[in-house]
């Protein structure tokens, strides 16, 4: 059976070559005559995994020493919860940014632990981003926080914003590593591995670590990222399959060329679908303001139900899946992942060509 292209939001595709290194390696690895999900994590094999793993994602992202890279059951849900628990003190104010569906996830899991103060909301529509100099930001905020990449509306930050002396924290679940980043600009990086990184339930938290000194709120051991800093993400038993995984993909990554050939490709492979879009009379149609355009994930609309569910049925017998939007937007929706090869957008745009010339 020959593999599809995945056009899936999360989970999202995986390179080939990293799924068949783990197929080949599933009932013995390393020679070590068990598999990886059957050594323990503190065995002396695991642990030289999982250093690997974190070397390698320090060099491809560039993270500098003050940092401390954990690595953590759960996706970026869990992440937004505990930020207020380990870096506000109660009743402390906390400043987010709202633009899209996820900004306003994130903000349901800080409520009961903080005092959320919404600076900017991009909403009803999430088609761009506030500007700046409309923020309302809290001089007193234990943290201002930002979504890097909405993958459901599809809009992106392209720049990082100036928020003066107060850390900044982001979700960067569906756009980390796909661009090179100043990790410096921010107090805290979080995101679920499952769309540019790796399989699902790891996720990765960046934390300077001057951060991890704030007394924050009582809490259990488990919700510490002291705890897990201190014992290298080992605190309990850590998700170690998802864990190997995601170092596979990083080496992939590193091999390819590093973040600043993905770069490269995730917009090469964006350039093409919007150029489709916006070459097709209004066929296609994308809302978001062109200059905060996500390179990740591209939503898009045809002219009504019937045609949106026809594309659906007949891309996917195309080979082309998931590209169904998410419910809460409608629609169709590419997700142009790290793992996604420039042949995937290209089969795409040509579909797309197609499906109008039969249906328009």
């Amino acid at each position: 059976m020959s593999r599809v292209f995945n056009f899936s939001a999360g989970p999202a595709t995986l390179p080939e070559s990293v799924l068949r290194q783990a197929q080949a390696e599933m009932l013995d690895w390393n020679g070590v005559g068990a598999s990886i999900v059957e050594i323990s994590h503190r065995s002396a094999e695991f642990i030289e995994v999982a250093a690997r793993a974190e070397a390698d994602l320090r060099r491809l992202v560039g993270i500098p020493d003050n940092y401390a890279v954990l690595f953590l059951s759960g996706g970026a849900t869990t992440q937004q919860a505990l930020l207020p628990l380990n870096f506000a003190a109660p009743e402390q104010v906390v400043d987010y940014v709202v633009t899209g569906h996820w900004g306003r996830t994130a903000i349901k899991q800080v409520a009961l632990h903080a005092k959320v103060h919404v600076a900017a909301d991009g909403g009803p529509e999430y088609r761009a981003i506030p500007a700046r100099d409309a923020w309302q930001l809290s001089p007193e905020a234990a943290y201002v926080h930002i979504t890097a990449n909405e993958t459901i509306q599809g809009v992106e930050f392209r720049d990082v914003p100036d928020v003066g002396g107060v850390p900044l924290f982001a979700d960067f679940s569906s756009s980390i590593a796909s661009e090179p980043i100043d990790v410096s600009r921010y107090g805290v990086i979080y995101a679920g591995a499952q769309k540019n990184l790796g399989p699902v339930g790891v996720a990765v938290v960046i934390i300077r670590r001057d951060l991890l000194d704030r007394a924050g709120q009582p809490r259990a051991d488990i919700f510490d990222y002291r705890s897990h800093a201190a014992r290298d993400s080992m605190l309990n038993t850590p998700p170690t399959w998802n864990w190997y995984l995601a170092g596979l993909v990083f080496q992939w990554m590193l091999a390819e060329g590093g973040v600043e050939e993905f770069a490269r490709r995730n917009a090469a492979k964006s350039a093409l679908v919007y150029a489709a879009i916006d070459g097709s009379g209004g066929f296609y149609r994308n809302p978001v303001e062109t200059s905060v355009r996500s390179r990740m994930n591209i939503p898009f609309f045809l002219p009504d139900q019937a045609l949106t569910e026809r594309f659906v049925a007949e891309s996917g017998a195309a080979g082309l899946l998931a590209l169904k939007g998410h419910k809460a937007l409608g629609g169709l929706r590419a997700s142009l992942y790290n793992a996604m090869p420039v042949q995937g957008a290209q089969a795409l745009v040509q579909f797309m060509g197609d499906f109008q010339r039969r249906h328009g």
